[in-house]
């Protein structure tokens, strides 16, 4: 039988020498490379005195050696922190020319032998070096044959670990937390130490120790540069290279001692720490099923379930819909005009108290967009006025304009009521002060018992709202949500829906929502934003998009057919992809044959017939079923014609039964002119 290779006697199993599933041709050269590394180790250890070790290692020549190795190490870890850390931040974050150069820079003290990298450090900082004479003259420092020297020396070849390991873990973070944390007014250094630095921790202390222990052990470029001398420059590396012509038990006793420290270290990174601050990091939060109960429901307490629904809740007082003007706002003007340019290119004004629906297919623009309102893309430009104030050049802490991602992008080590906070410590609110308020708006969005719960305990209804609380609580002048709900089941969506819907309505500013979803569109916002390619194809009331769609990407949206053509004499469009369809005389049709139009059909309004339907329909094609999908209470029907593009009907699981509707099933469908809504492209 094939699968997975079994040892070679029968009955191997779990105590074989080959398990299952291992070949022995990988295994067999693996264990020869572990014992090619255990046999050194095996040796120290068989070689070890035992009963003189402890005085070995008391002598006064091995604990001076000792002491020195550990302030050498200490300050060569300290140097690497205040330059690798900016260093690694530079090459993960920063692009700029040379980049690879100066990462081949930083790799290569790992790959020179270190007695190369004594005598190149001679030449820079050596009393005829490059920099050495200055130095003397300058600061009366002289680094050769001197403890700073053996500290240069170490950090020197030290320092590429700490760099290596941070740039990795800068890398797999992902970059909206800190985007979010400047979003809500925070500036880079303070996202730098409050966000990017604490989710950095493990790593940074993964590299530290990696960066301590080579420092430690670090022989040859400390011998080259900066001699051998007792008490100065002697650490214990270079103590066990003159024991070996003394005294070969008491170097293998030092031996030893640096064996274990290593090893400890190892053994400490194990798991432990390296790569958990990257796996929290890029974690997102749980959906409602997998992650602990909400107390309070996922709703307001005393708010009413909320199923889909494509009415559209009462507008609210000041709240503009269109491009007319709208009574001036309870809250600080914040009214939005912006002009954009590059991949999205169109203007956007809107009074405060409007919030706005963005929708369109992939690629369409939709996160550009965003992006180019907080100065963070350099795909597209936006020339912002926000109330008034030209924000365009300013950063993107300075501009007001909260952002909240699709996953929420709440910071992973931080609580609930910490997150809600943030926004509000960054403009420079007290403590306590940010701590109350941060408390209300938990509290306002139905979660305020969980302010002492990290995101990672909270579902996924749970963190939107605590990432919607932060983004509010920071008193933007512009929100912009993306996607807030797209990763929620839909009866938490629903639920979080109508949470959003009641907290929006008091939001003095504008807000932007992209969404994919037709019931979040039409149910929160008071204008819809269609854009394709980058531009806008409409922008008008929810009721107006949904009656009249401009694109046959919106239209499909609604659960509507759209058919792109071109209008034809007496109320007809010629379709693009070829076939005729008639409308109603009288119908809104693009004056002038030949101009480009949109055809819409609901899918109630297509009948199914497995005969030539007789009397007033005039749009009659035969076809074939293709696919039957349930929608709620009804079923809708794709139908394929070689006539006109596919067309979908919906109609009631008893019809389908009653024409025995199953794929291939040969069909009329029919559409009456009055039926046909056609609008302008």
């Amino acid at each position: 039988m094939g699968g997975p290779v079994r040892s070679g006697r029968p009955g191997a199993g779990a105590g074989g020498a080959v398990r299952r599933g291992v070949p022995a041709g990988l295994l067999v050269p693996a264990l020869v490379g572990v014992a090619f590394l255990l046999l050194p180790l095996v040796g120290v250890l068989a070689r070890t005195d035992w009963p003189s070790l402890l005085h070995h290692l008391t002598t006064p020549q091995v604990t001076q050696a000792l002491r020195l190795s550990l302030v050498v190490s200490g300050w060569a870890l300290l140097l690497s922190l205040l330059m690798g850390v900016p260093l690694a931040w530079l090459l993960a974050r920063v692009p700029f020319p040379g980049k690879a150069l100066v990462r081949s820079l930083v790799l290569l003290p790992m790959v020179l032998p270190p007695t190369v990298g004594g005598v190149a450090l001679l030449l820079a900082f050596g009393r005829r070096g490059v920099l050495g004479p200055w130095l003397e003259s300058t600061f009366g420092l002289t680094l050769p044959f001197h403890t700073a020297g053996a500290v240069v020396a170490a950090a020197f070849v030290a320092m590429p670990f700490l760099v290596i390991s941070l740039e990795g873990a800068l890398a797999g973070l992902r970059p909206s937390l800190e985007e979010t944390a400047a979003s809500l007014g925070a500036g880079p250094l303070r996202v730098f130490a409050t966000v990017t630095l604490p989710l950095l921790a493990p790593a940074l202390a993964a590299g530290a120790a990696l960066t301590w222990a080579r420092a430690l052990g670090e022989f040859g470029a400390t011998i080259t540069f900066a001699g051998n001398l007792p008490g100065a420059t002697q650490t214990l590396p270079l103590q066990v290279y003159l024991l070996l012509q003394d005294s070969p038990e008491a170097a293998t006793s030092v031996s030893l001692l640096l064996l274990v420290i290593a090893m400890a270290v190892l053994v400490a990174l194990r798991g432990r720490w390296t790569g958990g601050a990257v796996r929290e990091a890029r974690a997102t939060p749980p959906e409602g099923a997998a992650a602990p109960a909400d107390p309070a429901g996922f709703a307001d307490p005393g708010a009413p379930e909320e199923g889909p629904t494509l009415e559209k809740p009462p507008i609210r007082p000041g709240a503009g819909v269109g491009a007319g003007p709208a009574p001036a706002p309870a809250a600080e003007e914040s009214d939005l005009r912006a002009e954009l340019t590059g991949y999205t290119r169109f203007p956007l004004t809107a009074p405060a108290g409007t919030t706005i629906a963005v929708v369109g297919p992939n690629g369409a623009g939709k996160t550009t967009l965003l992006r180019a309102l907080l100065g963070l893309t350099p795909r597209a430009h936006a020339e912002v006025l926000l109330g008034g104030r030209d924000v365009t050049r300013l950063p993107t802490h300075r501009r007001e304009v909260a952002w909240v991602p699709q996953d929420g992008a709440l910071f992973p080590h931080l609580s609930a009521l910490a997150n809600t906070a943030y926004g509000l410590r960054a403009r420079g609110v007290p403590r306590a002060e940010a701590r109350r308020q941060a408390r209300e708006w938990l509290t306002r969005l139905g979660v305020g018992e969980l302010a002492g719960r990290r995101p990672a305990q909270l579902s996924g209804g749970q963190a939107q709202r605590v990432a919607l609380a932060r983004a509010l609580a920071a008193r933007p002048r512009l929100l912009l949500l993306d996607e807030p709900l797209a990763a929620l089941d839909q009866t938490t969506r629903a639920r979080v829906r109508h949470t959003l819907r009641r907290h929006l309505a008091g939001f003095g500013g504008v807000c932007l929502i992209v969404t994919h979803d037709p019931v979040e569109a039409v149910s929160l916002a008071d204008r819809v934003l269609v854009l394709e390619g980058g531009e806008a194809v409409q922008d008008a009331p929810p009721a107006e998009v949904t009656r009249h769609p401009r694109s046959p990407w919106v239209a499909r949206m609604l659960g509507g057919n759209a058919w792109e053509g071109t209008a034809g004499p007496n109320g007809t469009v010629e379709l693009a992809g070829g076939g005729l369809l008639t409308t109603a005389p009288g119908e809104a049709t693009p004056p002038g044959p030949g101009a480009p139009v949109l055809a819409v059909i609901a899918p109630e309004a297509v009948s199914l017939h497995l005969a030539r339907p007789e009397g007033s329909p005039r749009n009659v094609w035969a076809g074939t079923v293709r696919e039957l999908t349930a929608v709620g209470s009804r079923l809708r029907v794709l139908v394929t014609s070689p006539e006109v593009p596919a067309l979908v009907a919906e109609i009631t699981p008893a019809a389908a039964a009653d024409l025995g509707l199953t794929d291939g099933t040969r069909v009329w469908t029919a559409v009456k002119a009055t039926e046909v809504t056609v609008v302008g492209l």
